[in-house]
């Protein structure tokens, strides 16, 4: 790129997944009118609509739209993937070879499944029964292993570290477990839910929901365990007690298997990234969103250090933090909204059965509907999980007015 004059955008936006284009959308309605949203995929996917796919509940389609669509009108979307960034300079590396400049930047790259952590995993997903509703195109393949699944073992996992919407690993235990007693066949399936927490939730009001949810559908739990090798072939999981350090082998005709999950690679090897975090996470004030030795760059979604669940209705509130906090630095003030750690955790627990879990950093309950009892299995909230959230996500969210 010598000699070469490299283009220069007031806003330039990592990533156009769900805080990216939020994030774009809010900056547009404010009236900034030169923003550039760096996104390689041609599709959109509304991903929390994943389980319900895993489960036989929702068709895969209806969680995808053309990245043209979504794209707030205004926002230039540059085709192309980042690959380093030199925050000094002001500038992103692309790999198509070229280069981008900006005056603010917002990071959204989402978060990176690093399924080759778990050994044997990528020789075997898709088959076996092994599947695992965080790859689009797995989470058919999911469905279709428990509907043919009539006896035998199943496992379901969760990774330790950090990972984006940590109740799904147990959600479709559930939403298994239901489909299987429908079918008549619960009673002929041993199941395994591996967990690396040492309880079912970290509050204790949805925790003893759930240790009945599980008690119900006869779900042997490991509690500060996790699946650190698949062998496929063999049907069989290892799984890790972690307080011991000491392994067990489980017999696996169907398993939902989950990644650990990192910040992208480029992200850690960048001096973005929080240096005492061995996910690489960027590194930023966890309630104005801004980088902490990086003024211009603020950054939002999975791909941050906040200690908030990682979540799209977390998301939701930290963008207009985000976006807030940007327009005053440009303006040569200090922040003025405060991201509070907001979180929602629709915790799916039959077909027609959601426990609503929302809360923030202090891990308090901060219910919208307080007039409610979020902490039991409610019919309203499965048909808010269902239909209600994606209308707001699509309709509402990504046109940055909810």
């Amino acid at each position: 790129m010598t000699g070469q004059q490299v283009p220069e955008h007031d806003v330039v936006i990592v990533g156009g997944g769900t805080a990216g284009i939020t994030v774009a959308a809010r900056l547009r309605r404010a009236g900034i009118t030169d923003i550039a949203i760096v996104e390689p995929s041609e599709v959109h996917w509304y991903q929390p609509l994943w389980t319900l796919v895993g489960a036989g509940v929702s068709k895969l389609a209806t969680s995808a739209k053309p990245m043209v669509s979504v794209i707030p009108p205004g926002v230039e979307w540059i085709r192309n993937a980042v690959t380093e960034i030199d925050p000094d300079r002001r500038r992103l590396a692309l790999a198509s070879g070229g280069h981008v400049q900006y005056r603010w930047l917002v990071m959204a790259p989402g978060i990176q499944l690093d399924w080759n952590k778990i050994d044997g995993l990528t020789d075997t997903l898709g088959r076996n029964g092994i599947s695992s509703n965080y790859r689009p195109d797995l989470a058919p393949l999911m469905w279709q292993a428990i509907k043919e699944t009539r006896s035998g073992t199943a496992v379901f996992s969760m990774p330790a570290g950090p990972i984006k919407c940590a109740g799904a690993p147990q959600k479709i235990a559930y939403l298994a477990c239901d489909q299987w007693r429908r079918a008549g066949v619960l009673d002929n399936i041993d199941v395994h839910l591996v967990l690396p927490t040492p309880g079912m939730f970290g509050i204790k009001e949805f925790a003893d929901t759930l240790e009945g949810v599980v008690k119900r559908y006869g779900i042997t739990v490991h509690f500060d365990s996790e699946v650190v090798a698949v062998d496929g072939d063999g049907h069989s999981v290892t799984v890790r007690h972690n307080p011991t350090g000491g392994t067990q082998q489980i017999h696996a005709d169907v398993a939902h298997i989950v990644p650990p999950q990192s910040a992208p690679d480029w992200v850690k090897a960048s001096p973005l990234a929080d240096a005492n975090s061995p996910f690489g996470y960027i590194e930023v004030d966890k309630h104005t969103l801004q980088h902490v030795r990086y003024p211009n760059v603020f950054a939002l979604g999975d791909a941050t250090n906040t200690p908030n669940s990682k979540t799209g209705a977390a998301i939701r509130k930290q963008a207009p933090a985000l976006v807030a906090n940007l327009l005053a630095a440009r303006a040569g003030q200090a922040a003025t909204k405060q991201y509070d750690g907001y979180a929602s955790c629709p915790l799916v627990t039959a077909r027609g059965k959601c426990v609503m879990a929302e809360f923030n950093y202090k891990m308090e309950r901060t219910p919208t509907f307080p007039v409610l009892d979020m902490t039991k299995e409610r019919r309203d909230m499965y048909l808010v999980k269902k239909y209600a959230l994606p209308q707001m996500y699509w309709r509402a969210m990504l046109k940055g007015r909810a």
